[in-house]
């Protein structure tokens, strides 16, 4: 599969350009693991994100899907919204993430 154009960091240039199978593809290249779990947060930001055009922080996100955020952190061992907002082809997050 031939991924759609990407910035420097991986996010596409186009949101409109992404699909379930772009996401996988994606997480793939930069070889990481999506569980259902993960999956399914990507797909929360995305009904976030559609509801009220903005990436959520971290903390309304954690609040959103019912976690705590020490367990998201845990499961992506990183920030969780940039790779959660990346493979979502959702925009990078600002600010505090």
């Amino acid at each position: 599969m031939t991924l759609p154009e990407r910035d420097g960091d991986g996010y596409l240039l186009d949101m409109n350009a992404w699909t379930p199978e772009i996401g996988r593809a994606m997480a793939e290249a930069d070889g990481i693991e999506l569980d259902d779990t993960k999956w399914s947060h990507i797909l929360k930001a995305r009904e976030y994100f559609e509801m009220h055009s903005v990436v959520p922080p971290i903390r309304k996100f954690a609040k959103f899907v019912g976690e705590d955020q020490k367990v998201l952190f845990k499961l992506w061992m990183t920030g969780p919204m940039k790779p959660i907002t990346k493979y979502g082809g959702l925009p990078k997050p600002t600010g505090c993430v």
